[in-house]
Order: C-alpha cells, then sequence, then structure tokens
C-alpha cells in the first residue's frame, strides 16, 4: 500500500484552516444577527422596570463557549491573522515541499541541515514576536512573570508522564501496526538520527534542537503567538485544535501526528490553566528531553526494542 502520509498531512493543515475559517464565520455571524441589549430608561415613579438585559449572553445559534482561560486575546488585531497565516503558510509549504521532496530524493539530517532548521525555528519566533512588541511587552505578552512557577516541577513531569501512557495506549492498541499496513513510517527521521548517527556534531545539534530550540521557539509560535490569535477569532475549542492541527503535521510524520495533536492540545491547556508560557516551555523540554535519553540510552546499551514513534 502506498504512504498516505503526504495526502493526510496536507489534510491536517487543510483541516485546521476549515475548524477556524468555521468557528470564525459562525461566531461573527450570530454576532451581527444579535439585536442589541435595551437597557432600561430612568423612571421617578412607578414600579420598577421589569426587563433584564441579557447582558453577556452568548448570542443565539452559538452553542456556550469554554470558559475564557488566562491567555488574553485583546491586544490582538484582524491584522494578526495574516501574521498567522504566515505562520500556517511557512510551516505548511515546509511540509509539503519536504514531502515531495522525499518521495524522490531521501532525506539526510546532516549538520548543515539541522542548522538551518534550528536558525528557522529562531527566525519564526522571533517574527512573531516582532508583530506582538510593539503593541506589548513580552514579559507581559506571554506572561513570563509568573507567580506560581515552582508549579512546572510538577505540571511538566506529570504532562511527560501522561503523554507516556497515552503513547502506551496506542502501542497496545496497534496503532504502530496499523501505520505500518498503511505504509506509514513509524519512526521519526529525529528519533533514527539519535540512535544511529556516528558524527558527533550532527549528534550535539540534534540534541540541541530538540531540547532547547524545539520547546523555545516551537512554544513561542504556535501557544503564545497562533492559539491566541485564533482564539480571539473563533473561540477557545476551535482555536486549540486547529493550532494543534498545524503543529502535529509541522513535524512531517503520520505516526507522531495523533500523539502530536493530543500533546498540542495538553500544552493549550497547560497555558490558558497557567497564563503563562512557561508552563508549556517547560512540560515540551521535559518530554524532548526525557525522549532524547530514552534514544541516547537505546543507543549507547544497545536495547533491542521495536520502532517507536
Amino acid at each position: 500500500m502506498s504512504d498516505p502520509t503526504f495526502l493526510i498531512l496536507t489534510g491536517g493543515f487543510v483541516a485546521a484552516v476549515l475548524v477556524f475559517a468555521a468557528a470564525g464565520f459562525a461566531r461573527l455571524t450570530a454576532k451581527r444577527q444579535t439585536p442589541p441589549a435595551i437597557r432600561p430608561m430612568p423612571v421617578e415613579t412607578g414600579p420598577p422596570w421589569p426587563y433584564e438585559p441579557p447582558g453577556d449572553a452568548t448570542p443565539p445559534g452559538l452553542p456556550p463557549d469554554l470558559p475564557p482561560g488566562r491567555v488574553a486575546v485583546g491586544y490582538y488585531r484582524p491584522i494578526d491573522l495574516l501574521g498567522a497565516a504566515m505562520v500556517f503558510m511557512l510551516f505548511s509549504g515546509l511540509v509539503i515541499a519536504s514531502l515531495q521532496v522525499r518521495e524522490t530524493t531521501p532525506q539526510v539530517l546532516d549538520a548543515r541541515t539541522l542548522l538551518m532548521n534550528i536558525g528557522f525555528q529562531f527566525i519564526m519566533a522571533g517574527m512573531v514576536t516582532l508583530l506582538v512588541i510593539r503593541r506589548l511587552g513580552p514579559v507581559s505578552w506571554l506572561g513570563l512573570r509568573w507567580p506560581g512557577w515552582p508549579w512546572v516541577f510538577l505540571l511538566a513531569p506529570g504532562a511527560v508522564v501522561l503523554m507516556w501512557l497515552i503513547s502506551g495506549g496506542l502501542q497496545v492498541s496497534g496503532y504502530l501496526k496499523w501505520m505500518e499496513s498503511l505504509g506509514a513510517e513509524t519512526t521519526q527521521d529525529t528519533v533514527k538520527l539519535l540512535r544511529e548517527t556516528k558524527d558527533p556534531k550532527v549528534l550535539g545539534l540534534m540534541v540541541f534542537a530538540a531540547v532547547v530550540a524545539a520547546p523555545l521557539c516551537e512554544e513561542i509560535v504556535f501557544r503564545g503567538y497562533l492559539y491566541p490569535v485564533l482564539k480571539k477569532f473563533s473561540g477557545i475549542g476551535p482555536a486549540a485544535l486547529s493550532s494543534s492541527l498545524v503543529f502535529a503535521a509541522a513535524h512531517g510524520n503520520l505516526t507522531a501526528l495523533l500523539p502530536l495533536l493530543i500533546f498540542g492540545g495538553l500544552l493549550v491547556l497547560l497555558y490558558e490553566k497557567t497564563g503563562s508560557i512557561w508552563a508549556p516551555i517547560a512540560a515540551h523540554f521535559c518530554f524532548n528531553a526525557a525522549t532524547v535519553a530514552v534514544q541516547l540510552a537505546i543507543r549507547h546499551y544497545d536495547i533491542p526494542i521495536g520502532a517507536l514513534p
């Protein structure tokens, strides 16, 4: 059976756009159809005015939104939709082009490629920061001054354990065998590199990319900017799903799509519950660091285990 990776990952990007567009259009339509609140006229005598204005009731035609969370969106403007579109197009374009090239030429992760990938991540994080920094400083924007920061020592390891349980459940359920039957790669290129490369420079760059660059830059881009922009115009639920779909598909591996979609949703939840980007960064760092440590242990001790997603 031919590998459906290109088709499904491309569909993941398209689904992210459709989820956001449908939710945003529904909210905009309902808002336009909502009659203005009627406020009581002051009277000096007679019985109290019997009408109570609807206040902040949900507009008709829309289900009640999730609780607002702690990620503020008031300073985002319609122009930020262009910024979100830029993030989407760059990541989707990069993945689609990479998958097309891979069909004819095997992809090799050498030192030059890794340096380019690391540079791309920092450039993306810098670009979205420039889009916001004129309106709001990074401390307020990303919740960097978080008084509850000690919680990361509980939340981050907890997120890793939860994701390991989910990954274990998927493996027991036959998820990997199903992926193999579809012809998809069950091991990410980065994991293969950690297990097999003989070049210490490549190994060091891969560890830096996974443990430092990815947690920092991806959280600034996906949770710090893309998610709140989508939340502003579509609501928490659609924004969480749409941004997590882009985050998962951007990794370019079909087998990892579902686990990373769940992980992306978990990182959004941590961001909303704490209001600080430090929480998802810490969880992402711990998850990647644990993955790197496991793969290096497999490499060093020559542990004969099956392919891992």
